[in-house]
């Protein structure tokens, strides 16, 4: 236990001494939150229905998706895990300290979020703020899963830039967390049903502000469990110590699996 505290204290300690790490933690986020508080409420005041939530899903995933998964590769290509295997430090631990390290700073930027969004720019109060919690709790631990399987099976660090895009630049635009899902031609919203911040964003309508949902809240809350408990078991499944070892224990494409569930929750919205 005191080992795996010294880990956490250190990655935790490292992100903050770290300017690339703050940038994606805090500066990237926040400065993104006040810009839409401060002109995207004032172009659309039906903004503030999304303001808290869309802010929260953004913060999570630009430390998540876009920042985790560097850091595992780069640690896989200068040799570090080497050393962690011979010192015998099993290898999900090497995943988890840092996914669980990163979650912490985000759930801190989040928590800045949703106490300064209702005062500085009058944005929808949740009504269930313990569901506010609840949820963003699981969308850490979606995202931070995802990331680390992009960290895995990323053989570089521009294979990671561009597995992070094609996650992170559609929930943007098409993941409900600029325009409402139900705004989104229909044609999209098969699109969006591919995206884990579509799911976060309908839970967050459904349990935290009570309101109507495109998406059954169930089936949100079942993909976002299912897509992480998938992710992570492929993560721990592929991971390699080496980027220089050419055996591994599965293929890379089996990282495609992760989106088993998405799929069967777009099947079962066409279908009912």
């Amino acid at each position: 236990m005191s080992a795996f505290t010294n880990h956490f204290l250190f990655e935790f300690k490292t992100g903050i001494r770290n300017s690339s790490a703050m940038l994606m933690l805090y500066m990237l986020p926040l400065g993104f939150y006040a810009a839409m508080g401060f002109i995207m409420v004032e172009i659309n005041p039906g903004f503030k229905e999304l303001l808290i939530p869309a802010m929260i899903i953004f913060a999570i995933m630009s430390s998540m998706i876009l920042g985790f998964p560097t850091g595992l590769v780069e640690a896989r290509e200068s040799g570090i895990y080497r050393s962690y295997k011979i010192n015998g430090i099993p290898a999900v631990s090497i995943l988890i300290i840092p996914a669980l390290s990163v979650g912490f700073h985000g759930l801190i930027t989040s928590a800045i979020i949703a106490v300064t969004a209702v005062p500085f720019f009058d944005a929808a109060e949740p009504i269930n703020w313990l569901a506010l919690v609840l949820i963003s709790l699981l969308v850490v631990f979606t995202f931070s899963t995802l990331g680390m399987l992009i960290g895995v099976v990323s053989s570089s660090s521009r294979a990671v830039v561009l597995w992070s895009q094609l996650i992170y630049l559609p929930s943007i635009l098409v993941g409900g967390m600029m325009i409402p899902l139900s705004l989104i031609p229909e044609a999209f919203q098969k699109v969006s049903g591919l995206l884990p911040s579509t799911y976060a964003m309908q839970a967050y309508f459904a349990y935290a502000y009570q309101q109507e949902s495109i998406i059954e809240p169930w089936v949100s809350i079942t993909v976002l469990i299912t897509s992480g408990i998938l992710a992570l078991a492929l993560s721990i499944f592929l991971f390699n110590w080496d980027s220089h070892n050419d055996t591994r224990r599965g293929s890379p494409l089996l990282g495609l699996l992760i989106l088993i569930p998405y799929v069967a929750a777009i099947l079962y919205s066409t279908l009912s």
